[in-house]
């Protein structure tokens, strides 16, 4: 999955939540809502139903207290018949008020009120047998009339009413009471049913409702919530898998699935510790693969990784449960050997290992043969804490890579000078770099038609203060292996290309200046810069200038991007030279006229080549592939005038080797190539007499 993805899938989980949320919010309070108005519409119908129905009781105990007030009236003494008449009269107000109040809250005459409610009050009020707005009225406008007659025979001030005051008219007796409570007590039954009845309603509207929100909330736990908690499941166990995916490659070699070179160093030391308190001994044992490379680079990397997965698996097989199986990175493989016993035994082990790493490994039908190579230290024999026992086992391993193919070795006290003249040999190789004292031999290159200088290489020499002059293949390794190599080559760079650009302002041949450049050179991210600074500030056009590149350098291109470094800098004129040519891995699609200037066969194949037909014809191939693809080619190691006769009857013209020049310091490379540069034709003034 790639970054892109990583990142979508989030995102849109985190979208789709959010609007499930929203979505499943919205359709509660939706349901809420209408529950809510639904309920509310329903108790305020309750309520003024019972208003209504107080309301109708109120009027029928009033029709009787009335009628009763009017009958206490005529009893009554004359000198307490004015508070009774008020009484009555207040009586008949409220009655008549209230009448009005039960016609505004029935809706007879609201087109709005449904029809089954106002048909219930019209028959009731205004049908018979009732006619209850009838006797209401009737009712009211006697007792009005009675009240007036009374107040008119007892000599009070007649409050104008309009109605007569004639007790003839005013005729209040049982049979209008009864009438009229008999129509507001109808009317009082058929409110009660309607109330019940809407009161039933309601209560299936709100078990509907109850029902619907159960339903409504298991649709939203069913279609919203469920696949959102799934959906969240899923990346919560994405994330822990992720996670345990994490912190199983923190420890653990992705590939191999061995343990890791940060696992080694984090447990290492604890293991050395419990050796200790328990007084048992600890092995090391350091493996790398023989030929592993040759593998990648002829089968391909897929082989190379089945390669390095079966090795890991044979190395589980072979060891115990308790030991530890660890992958340092490529080719490199360790096992430490906790509770290790006698080196027999530890010899034993070693030889187990091996022999199952070397045998025969099948990939799509292709026989692989690998075997493998073990340096062994042991705690705490050789060392006391686990880098030095790393770096023992390290040292041993490539003392049995030197010795033979599939063996082992351990540590010892002649590979203990050797670590300390190598730790030694590498202060003062970083003293020597802050001095910049390492020196720039020079040797050249000719033709063998015209024997014209075709260029010159520049190596390395370090004079060391104290023990001479010291070979480069005794110290360039250990600069390789420490890091080093990188810095020693710029100060070569620099050092040779100021020498050429002073030869060719004074106008010496040289031809081209070829100076090596490692892996570890080119990996640097400033190279191009820095080799581009060099030559300006020197003064030394890009075309004198030759890189010598190894075949490696190409082959480790997928992983590193030189080649488009190079491409880069051989678009500023600078020359390319594929060097060692034959003796490594490339392929032919790496020969290419437009990346590659010049081919540089090694040495192994130019010795004795007058006598050993293998090498004749080797070469012989080489120069015939290099002229077909237009390619120039030169020949290094010639020592001899037999090998140089055999070189130029192939056809390869130049050539570079101590039957030329030995490699020279600065002086002497300037009188060779001095005496070899062609002489100026000197101009003379003819004399004249002329004044």
């Amino acid at each position: 999955m790639d970054d892109t993805s990583q990142t979508v899938g989030p995102s849109r989980l985190t979208r789709q939540m959010k609007v499930t949320y929203w979505v499943a919010l919205s359709l509660i309070a939706a349901m809420a809502t209408a529950s809510y108005w639904l309920l509310d519409q329903k108790l305020s119908e309750h309520r003024a139903n019972r208003e209504l129905l107080m309301l109708v009781g109120t009027q029928g105990t009033l029709s009787q207290r009335i009628v009763f007030l009017a009958n206490q009236v005529q009893l009554t003494r004359p000198e307490a018949r004015p508070e009774m008449l008020a009484a009555l009269s207040a009586s008949i107000t409220d009655f008549e008020r209230n009448y009005d109040k039960l016609l505004d809250l029935s809706g007879v005459e609201d087109a709005s009120v449904q029809p089954r409610d106002r048909a219930m009050f019209e028959q009731v009020l205004f049908a018979q047998p009732f006619h209850l707005d009838h006797f209401t009225t009737e009712l009211a406008a006697r007792a009005r009339r009675f009240v007036a007659a009374s107040e008119q025979e007892a000599g009070m001030d007649v409050m104008a009413s309009g109605y007569s005051p004639r007790f003839e008219l005013a005729h209040l007796d049982a049979t209008v009471a009864n009438t009229t409570l008999l129509a507001y007590t109808e009317l009082r039954e058929r409110l009660q049913v309607l109330i019940n009845t809407r009161l039933g309603d309601m209560l299936t509207v709100h078990r509907a409702l109850y029902v619907l929100t159960l339903l409504l909330l298991g649709a939203v736990a069913i279609f919203i919530f469920r696949p959102m908690a799934n959906a969240i499941g899923r990346k919560t166990s994405e994330l822990i898998e992720a996670r345990n995916s994490m912190a199983f490659l923190a420890a653990h070699d992705g590939l191999t699935g061995l343990r890791n070179r940060a696992f080694l160093i984090d447990h290492f030391d604890t293991q050395i510790s419990g050796a200790k308190r328990r007084g048992e001994r600890i092995a090391v044992l350091q493996i790398d693969l023989d030929g592993f490379k040759q593998i990648n680079d002829t089968i391909g990397h897929a082989a190379g990784d089945y390669v390095l997965a079966t090795t890991a698996q044979r190395m589980r097989e072979t060891s115990r449960a308790s030991d530890m199986c660890v992958r340092l990175g490529g080719d490199e493989f360790v096992i430490v050997l906790t509770g290790a016993g006698r080196t027999e035994d530890i010899g034993m082990v070693a030889k187990r290992v091996l022999d199952r790493i070397g045998e025969p490994m099948d990939f799509e039908g292709v026989t692989i043969q690998c075997a493998a190579s073990a340096g062994i230290a042991v705690y705490p024999v050789d060392a006391d804490n686990a880098s030095d026992l790393l770096v023992h086992a390290d040292l041993a391993l490539y003392n049995a890579k030197k010795s033979a193919t599939g063996s082992f070795r351990f540590f010892s006290d002649e590979l203990r000078r050797e670590l300390d003249y190598r730790k030694m040999l590498e202060r003062d190789m970083r003293s020597a770099i802050a001095d910049r004292s390492f020196e720039v031999y020079f040797q050249p290159q000719v033709s063998l038609l015209n024997g014209a200088v075709a260029g010159i290489e520049a190596l390395v020499r370090w004079p060391h203060p104290e023990r001479g002059m010291i070979s480069p293949g005794e110290f360039i390794p250990i600069a390789e292996k420490t890091g080093l190599m990188a810095e020693i080559g710029r100060i070569v760079m620099d050092k040779a290309i100021e020498t050429a650009a002073e030869w060719h302002h004074n106008g010496i041949q040289f031809g081209r200046l070829a100076v090596n450049a490692s892996g570890s050179e080119l990996r640097e991210v400033d190279f191009a810069r820095f080799l581009f600074s060099t030559l300006e500030k020197h003064g030394l056009p890009p075309q004198k200038l030759s890189l010598e590149i190894v075949e490696s350098v190409i082959l480790d291109d997928e992983k590193t991007g030189i080649a488009g470094k190079l491409r880069l800098i051989r678009a500023a004129g600078v020359h390319l030279e594929l060097d060692d040519f034959g003796t490594g891995y490339a392929s032919l699609s790496h020969v290419n006229p437009n990346e590659i200037d010049r081919l540089k066969i090694d040495r192994r194949f130019v010795q004795k080549i007058n006598t050993n037909g293998d090498n004749s014809a080797i070469v012989k191939a080489i120069t015939e592939l290099a002229r077909g693809l237009g390619i120039s080619i030169i020949a290094e190691g010639a020592e001899t005038e037999e090998e140089l006769s055999s070189l130029l009857k192939i056809g390869c013209e130049q050539v570079q080797g101590y039957s030329i020049a030995f490699p020279m310091p600065i002086d002497q490379a300037r009188s060779w190539l001095a005496q070899r540069s062609p002489k100026k034709p000197v101009i003379r003034l003819a004399a004249s007499n002329v004044a």
